[in-house]
């Protein structure tokens, strides 16, 4: 079978560690034939190429820049990638006919090109909804429904209902995702939907001895008497920073307790900015490091935090929870309402939640996470879960389950 899969990622090979990548080395796996189409931007200074690799053929088309930019030009980029998506796939996989399109949101601006491959291959095709936009813009003020930013939300509202509308079927994240969609699109049946969550290529557990984390926390300048709450990822808005500060702030009254925050983004510089003048005792931030380096970090931690905005009407469901799991570590999310994902942490038995308005709370399940035991029980726990319900080979029978019901 020829898979085509589209994506806003930047990557050079699929032997590389992400959720879309060991998605892809499993269909490599069972014998199919891989196409991707992927970003080069502008800021790389690249060219666009195919480049062939262990039954994996990447189209890396030049493009604007989508990561490390601002609003305007992310935007103006984004709508711009269904021409030159197309006129990519026109000219490097004409004599290509594809059975299967797999593709993400975001962008939400694959419509063309999608329908373009459906109508020339009759392809099957399946989308992995993993952002819920314009929407998750709207929730965080960055769009609204009225007033002048009203027509680009009615642009891209339109944009996400044509993808919707193209999709064979449309794979979530979760439950609350699926039932979120039917709610505010009456035009999809039920059938359409399924839930299809983010999984990955199970690892083995990175357990680092005493001499280990000693070494690996001093090297850092992270306390090695103290329970570490982990923060690894990206560090914007949907983030929720103005809350992440509260509780650093609290956190500088407990003495068991040290939060270590990791990343980058748009709200990087602010929180920076924060550690500075604060002078803070009980927390640490770090850019963004290697991934070896921030695993073998993550493996001296003892829980892994989540963070999500308020105001979020969406249910976001972040990929990060998985690194979590893979290390049997216990996780404390404190985000919106609308997410299923505390549900989900506190049925499974593997963490604790709050909402991401209370910084009471947050120390409330900090404190609980103290004790050893529960940290342990949580632990075992959590890398079971991930077991029997994130890994990526179900994902793919999910997904063949789909398009076999096509005879593809």
């Amino acid at each position: 079978m020829n898979v085509l899969f589209l994506t806003i990622i930047d990557f050079e090979t699929i032997e590389e560690k992400n959720i879309y990548t060991d998605l892809l080395r499993v269909f490599r796996k069972n014998g199919h034939r891989l196409y991707v189409i992927s970003p080069e931007e502008r800021r790389k200074k690249g060219k666009t190429r195919v480049q062939s690799n262990d039954g994996v053929t990447i189209l890396k088309l030049k493009t604007g820049n989508l990561q490390k930019t601002n609003f305007i030009e992310k935007g103006i980029t984004t709508c711009l990638l269904e021409p030159q998506f197309i006129r990519g796939i026109k000219k490097n996989f004409s004599d290509i006919k594809f059975d299967l399109v797999l593709y993400s949101t975001p962008p939400i601006t694959f419509v063309k090109a999608i329908r373009y491959v459906k109508n020339r291959d009759d392809s099957y095709a399946y989308l992995l909804l993993k952002d819920i936009f314009p929407q998750n813009a709207v929730d965080l003020q960055i769009l609204n429904t009225n007033g002048m930013k009203k027509w680009i939300y009615r642009y891209f509202r339109k944009k996400e209902k044509s993808l919707y509308a193209f999709s064979n079927k449309i794979g979530c994240m979760s439950q609350a995702n699926v039932d979120y969609i039917l709610k505010n699109n009456p035009s999809i049946h039920d059938t359409k939907l399924e839930v299809c969550p983010n999984s990955i290529e199970l690892d083995k557990i990175n357990k680092k001895n005493n001499e280990e984390i000693y070494r690996i926390r001093k090297r850092y300048g992270v306390p090695d008497h103290k329970v570490i709450f982990i923060y690894g990822g990206n560090l914007g808005a949907p983030q929720g920073v103005p809350f992440l500060m509260k509780c650093i702030e609290a956190n500088e009254d407990e003495s068991n307790s040290f939060l270590l925050i990791v990343g980058s983004g748009t709200e990087y510089p602010k929180l920076k900015h924060f550690f500075q003048a604060r002078k803070l005792q009980n927390a640490k931030l770090l850019e963004s490091l290697p991934v070896v380096e921030y695993k073998e970090l993550a493996a001296a931690s003892d829980v892994g935090l989540i963070f999500l905005d308020s105001r979020f009407t969406i249910p976001n469901f972040p990929s990060r929870l998985l690194a979590y799991l893979e290390q049997g570590m216990p996780v404390l999310a404190a985000t919106d309402r609308n997410t299923d994902i505390g549900k989900i942490i506190v049925n499974g038995g593997f963490g604790e939640w709050c909402s991401s308005d209370s910084v009471e709370q947050f120390i409330e399940c900090e404190r609980k996470l103290l004790d050893e035991s529960i940290r342990k029980q949580y632990g075992t726990a959590a890398r079971k879960y991930l077991e029997e319900n994130y890994d990526v080979e179900n994902t793919y029978k999910i997904i063949m389950n789909a398009a076999g019901r096509k005879n593809v």
